[in-house]
């Protein structure tokens, strides 16, 4: 039998835990850092209660202009694992790492995605006339959701990694979200469908849908290049004023992270009609209309739909 000793013993530690707040011995969350808005959306969905996530780039940022904080710095400090998107997108990410003396894991979430070169043949000049150097690669990846595909496998494979305890909840959590990104996926091409085929073309702010070009087949025109630091010129919006009146594109396009004046001129001189807010590089808020990729895909897609549906074919 067991001695009055061990009886006691055993007796205590039931009460302790009993009496321990609820959560008390709950699976200590792995801190991520993902650097803009749409990672960290993803990063969220694939990590679950498991996971921490802190956002550098929020809702309605713009990651090309960003600049870091000393909360950034703290938050990198303390991570386990810091979600990038890569292709020049973060320019400002080399400085915020060196500064923080983070010890996480770096991990790029296009990794393995063909990317574009970027259809830039704007002056790419920022504020106060400074060269702004991006590299050839356009960074707007996940505007195809077969890329948007791939950026889940990379975070699935990164959080598994760092955390293997969670690797059977990484995993199950991402297959479901790829099953919803196929639903997506179709229904994208299915609104695209329904657009005639001689109305699939408009402007927007800065060239941030190439990859939704090539995925979809809308024709975006855009005065700006690849990042929104780079400010168009007179000669280009005066071409895109000639090229929307020549080949008669419906709609202009506002976006969020960009200055509205740019769209509103264009449509007032070329007579194109001003369609709805477009989400580009950010999400919105959670309560706004794009609070997840998904919704912001599927916002996009239905603005997109209703401004070249309108009107005579």
């Amino acid at each position: 039998m067991p001695n009055r000793r061990a009886l006691v013993a055993g007796l205590a530690f039931g009460l302790a835990m009993a009496a321990a707040p609820l959560g008390a011995f709950a699976q200590e969350k792995l801190p991520v850092v993902a650097s803009f808005s749409i990672l960290g959306d993803f990063a969220r969905q694939i990590g679950g209660d498991r996971i921490s996530v802190t956002t550098l780039v929020g809702p309605d940022g713009d990651a090309h202009v960003y600049s870091p904080t000393p909360a950034d710095a703290k938050a990198m400090a303390a991570a386990k694992l810091v979600l990038v998107n890569g292709l020049h997108f973060e320019g400002w990410l080399p400085r915020l790492v060196k500064s923080s003396g983070t010890k996480a894991t770096m991990a790029t979430a296009t990794k393995g995605i063909t990317a574009l070169e970027a259809d830039d043949d704007h002056d790419d000049k920022g504020k106060g006339g400074h060269t702004h150097a991006h590299g050839h690669d356009d960074p707007h990846a996940w505007q195809s959701v077969a890329n948007a595909k791939i950026y889940v496998a990379n975070i699935r494979d990164a959080l598994s990694a760092t955390d293997p305890a969670g690797k059977a909840s990484y995993e199950a959590n991402a297959a479901a979200y790829l099953a919803e990104l196929d639903k997506l996926e179709g229904e994208v091409k299915a609104a695209v469908a329904r657009i005639p085929a001689q109305r699939r073309k408009a402007i927007t702010t800065h060239d941030a849908f190439g990859y939704f070009v090539k995925a979809y087949g809308i024709d975006f025109v855009a005065p700006q290049g690849v990042s929104t630091e780079a400010e168009a010129s007179a000669r280009d919006v005066a071409r895109i004023i000639r090229q929307v009146k020549a080949q008669k594109i419906p709609a202009v396009f506002l976006e969020n992270v960009t200055n509205p004046r740019l769209v509103e001129q264009i449509a007032r001189e070329s007579g194109a009609k001003v369609g709805g807010r477009l989400y580009s590089d950010a999400l919105s808020a959670e309560t706004g209309p794009a609070g997840t990729y998904i919704r912001m895909m599927k916002h996009n897609i239905s603005e997109i739909e209703k401004a070249l549906t309108a009107g005579p074919a």
